[in-house]
């Protein structure tokens, strides 16, 4: 995935999740914040982390398998389809 490099708005949301992560860190150092805040600063992470995903999914699907959709590329479609499986 090569081309990634040069997709702004996969580094963006990929600098906000380490900005999130950084802030999550500094509020578990800060012995003041509940648990609650923790556990709610994890699941926008989280919700950030599936959101990449399914960017990175789609990109994936549209660069690599559905190119040139004269001619599916049944290498890159079974490996995605693979990967699919994985995370289903």
């Amino acid at each position: 995935m090569s081309h990634l490099n040069q997709n702004k708005k996969i580094l963006n949301r990929i600098r906000r999740i380490q900005g999130q992560t950084n802030a999550l860190e500094q509020n578990i150092l800060n012995f003041e914040n509940s648990c609650i805040e923790v556990l709610q600063q994890v699941a926008a992470i989280k919700g950030a982390i599936n959101g990449l995903m399914n960017e990175l999914i789609e990109l994936h699907l549209r660069e690599h398998v559905l190119g040139d959709t004269e001619k599916i590329k049944e290498k890159e479609l079974n490996e995605f389809l693979a990967l699919v499986k994985r995370y289903l």
